[in-house]
């Protein structure tokens, strides 16, 4: 009996050890079966306190009193599907006639408690069936991605959202992105993870980073062209201009616009022209954008219209040319001068990490999801690499990117150092690297321009 009881001990503690170490291990091995058993028993019971049951039909009750059988109680939503994934569950609903897909978003708290779960999302699918996604736990505590993803042309797996599911950035539905942040709140990170996604695909990465270049010029056996201070940046983003117009142009010539052609076959943009005339995609990063927009003199000032103007002219033009923006900033609001407020209109993805205060938030989310505002200045400053992500449709979630040092980024872009593209128009802003050092040594943040 004591040999089974001290058996006993053990095995409760590796449990419990597994659940603070592994958490995502402890929900595959014990938790998923425990909560699926919960959410069935107590599924009726749980949609009926959260409101979420309707009336029996007239017929039923007709049928009741002519059979003298007890008055039927209300239902609740149907379950089509329950599913469980690596970070909790997935339960597809029928709903009831009466019933909206607001009546389960609006009752996701209320469901997380009842059910005893991290978090609850739900999101509709289709006319009448609501998916509600259950976490078992605090998944942006320690992010792990998935070892299978869904990446494709210009989709980069960056981030893990709380309710288990990848955040992609998509550039061909979501061009252009704004990421904001206070110093130290993970848009660093953030960045790593993308120029490290982006780095194994057919595209140019374009680079301008006026802190000397300390953060993206580590990165430049990947980068087709890097600038780091704002005269640099003006003529490559002049270039850049001058190459749009010149891919319009392609464009153009390859429309074939006739009687004859079908709808599908008439080019509007890159990705419409054949593989063999495409050029290649293009995805500029500016780290600091407030540096291409201060000014201390007339001279300045001159050039900083001009370099905003590019900017405005890529952000609305640029995408049919296959140009895509990553703007990144602390902040982006109107005093950094005239056309800021134009340029941020044509960033559709926002991107807030921890700001220092709220307008912060409002610049990034006030004009298209102002829920995610209160989101957005709640993230407390002992999780850096926490953000609130949201687009022009009005939702927004909360991520986190996996922790990514400069050396592992730098790796990366060293051992796809071959897929850069060597564009004429961009040839005269091509970073300068010497030979690839056999010895890697750990790279502190501020680390110097020639790699």
């Amino acid at each position: 009996m004591t040999g089974l009881t001290i058996g006993l001990v053990v095995v409760v503690a590796a449990v419990l050890v597994l659940r603070w170490r592994r958490p995502a291990w402890y929900w595959l091995a014990f938790g998923a079966i425990f909560a699926t058993v919960r959410v069935l028993v107590h599924y009726t019971s749980v949609m009926d306190a959260c409101r979420l049951t309707v009336p029996p039909s007239r017929w039923r009750l007709a049928l009741a009193r002519m059979t003298n059988r007890p008055i039927p109680e209300s239902r609740a939503p149907r379950i089509l599907r329950l599913r469980p994934t690596r970070t909790g569950l997935v339960l597809r609903l029928k709903l009831r006639p009466g019933q909206d897909a607001f009546d389960v978003s609006a009752a996701t708290d209320r469901l997380r408690h009842s059910f005893g779960m991290y978090g609850v999302t739900s999101r509709e699918l289709r006319s009448g069936v609501v998916e509600v996604r259950m976490t078992g736990y605090d998944v942006l505590k320690r992010v792990h991605m998935p070892a299978k993803t869904d990446p494709a042309p210009m989709r980069v797996p960056v981030a893990l959202r709380e309710d288990g599911a990848v955040h992609y950035r998509d550039y061909r539905a979501v061009p252009h992105g704004l990421t904001l942040g206070a110093t130290e709140s993970g848009k660093s990170v953030y960045q790593r993870n993308l120029v490290a996604g982006l780095a194994p695909m057919d595209v140019a990465l374009v680079g301008i980073d006026c802190k000397q270049g300390v953060e993206l010029f580590p990165l430049a056996r990947r980068f087709s062209a890097l600038a780091d201070n704002p005269d640099t940046a003006l003529d490559l983003l002049e270039a850049l201009v001058s190459h749009m117009a010149d891919v319009y142009q392609v464009i153009r010539a390859e429309q074939r616009i006739t009687v004859n052609v079908p709808d599908a076959e008439i080019a509007a943009d890159i990705w419409d022209l054949p593989e063999h005339l495409r050029p290649t995609p293009i995805v500029v990063l500016v780290d600091e954008v407030a540096e291409l927009a201060l000014f201390a003199s007339k001279d300045e000032e001159k050039r900083r219209d001009r370099i905003i103007t590019a900017l405005v002219r890529l952000a609305q033009l640029g995408r049919a040319a296959g140009i895509y923006l990553e703007i990144c900033g602390q902040r982006f609001g109107s005093e950094l001068g005239k056309g800021i407020t134009m340029l941020r209109a044509q960033l559709t993805g926002r991107t807030a990490h921890r700001v220092n205060d709220e307008s912060s938030a409002n610049m990034a989310f006030g004009d298209i999801a102002p829920d995610a505002v209160l989101a957005a200045i709640q993230i407390p400053t002992d999780t850096p690499g926490i953000a609130v992500t949201g687009d022009s449709s009005g939702g927004w979630a909360r991520i986190r990117a996996p922790h990514t040092s400069l050396r592992q980024a730098v790796n990366v872009c060293n051992s796809y150092a071959d897929r850069t593209p060597d564009l004429p128009v961009l040839a005269p802003f091509r970073p300068v690297v010497g030979s690839l050092a056999p010895v890697s040594e750990p790279l502190a943040k501020a680390a110097p321009a020639t790699v």
